[in-house]
């Protein structure tokens, strides 16, 4: 199985300064490399300090600077809010300085704090995600961007400097509602799991998208990689105990960034689904939403996360796994400890299962530094 990590750059309750966020959580990535992680990630968000990171192809450029072997994972980036052309120079740009290492993560996005500063209408996000998402696609494929369509209208122009292998294989996006996993299998884009609602949802809807995606593609899907929120101890107590203080932590900031209990995105064109979420946290109540949701991710002692991550890759088949340690105020010195921990108890395990194909299947170039 292929075990990255991920960084999110939360600064919950400000109790420290952004500028120290980034030297905690930019020490945490450099640890990657040297303890054998294989890829390293992080989202694009904007304006709150949810997540911190405005330019994930600027993170990962530096992080790429700074390892040799190392995948660099962006998640969510390529949205309705920027211009896919843009985009496009900027992930070709990424996998020609690392060398072919770079996982592209597209998203669509729903918090509307983001699309309103942004100037964007959440209501247009399906139909912009969909033909900006072609426009990048078909523009690393060919290596030049050209696009007729309702919100893009994009003369033909050169990408520079040119993609120099394909992206298929390693193309992914979180597809949240069943619309847009239709949506992906349809742009052949892999899943990116976020466990966050009950499994046979996810399975069915896995179920959907691996039949459009074979009939549109004529092959079968790439298997999902799925990410998760982390908690490593050798006590199982403790382990419980800070999951639910710092993953229960990191589910408010969710709550808290995308309002999932308001009735706004029921009512927006495009995220008619989230209207059943916020049905359900409402009849929950936020305190046993955010139990739900802890417990669906991965904490407990080695052997109990080690468990855990088998229980998903039963469930969905994932070939990769992708830890976030370090969240929601958790002190430093904690967040190291967990990933160390995972990563000298959990991630040997982890790597000699044969979970499947891995990510993107071409051969790498070389980086200067080999």
């Amino acid at each position: 199985m292929h075990v990255g990590m991920s960084v999110v750059f939360q600064n919950t309750g400000k109790l420290v300064s952004d500028f120290e966020i980034y030297r905690n959580e930019l020490a945490l990535a450099a640890l990657a490399e040297p303890l054998g992680f294989e890829s390293i990630w992080s989202v694009e968000h904007h304006f709150t300090d949810y997540t911190m990171c405005p330019d994930v192809t600027q993170f990962l450029s530096y992080m790429a600077g700074r390892t040799n072997t190392v995948r660099a994972g962006a998640a969510g980036t390529g949205g309705p809010r920027r211009d896919p052309l843009r985009v496009a120079e900027e992930i070709s740009m990424l996998d020609n300085l690392s060398g072919g290492r770079m996982i592209l993560g597209l998203g669509r996005g729903a918090g509307k704090v983001e699309f309103d500063r942004f100037r964007v209408d959440m209501g247009e996000s399906r139909e912009r995600f969909v033909e900006g998402a072609e426009m990048i696609l078909q523009g690393l494929e060919r290596g030049w961007c050209e696009y007729d369509g309702r919100f893009y209208k994009q003369p033909r122009a050169a990408i520079r400097p040119e993609p120099f292998k394909s992206f298929r294989g390693r193309t992914y996006a979180a597809a949240v509602s069943p619309e847009s996993a239709r949506i992906m299998a349809r742009l052949g884009i892999g899943i990116l799991i976020i466990p966050q609602k009950p499994w046979r949802e996810v399975a069915k809807e896995l179920d959907e998208y691996r039949g459009i995606y074979r009939e549109v593609n004529g092959v079968d899907a790439p298997q999902p990689v799925a990410a998760g929120w982390t908690f490593v101890d050798k006590s199982a107590e403790r382990a419980r105990e800070m999951a639910m203080k710092y993953i229960g932590g990191y589910y408010q900031t969710v709550l808290d960034h995308y309002n999932f209990a308001g009735d706004h995105l029921a009512k927006t064109k495009g995220y008619e689904s989230y209207g059943k979420m916020a049905e359900k946290i409402n009849q929950l109540g936020a305190d046993k939403t955010i139990e739900y949701f802890t417990d669906l991710q991965v904490y407990g002692t080695p052997e109990q996360v080690y468990e855990k991550i088998m229980d998903i890759h039963r469930r969905v088949n994932n070939s990769s796994y992708v830890g976030v340690f370090s969240y929601a105020g958790m002190p430093a010195q904690e967040a190291e400890r967990n990933l160390r921990l995972f990563a000298s108890d959990v991630m040997p395990e982890l790597k000699k299962f044969d979970a499947g194909q891995p990510i993107d299947m071409s051969e790498m170039l070389k980086t200067a530094a080999e």
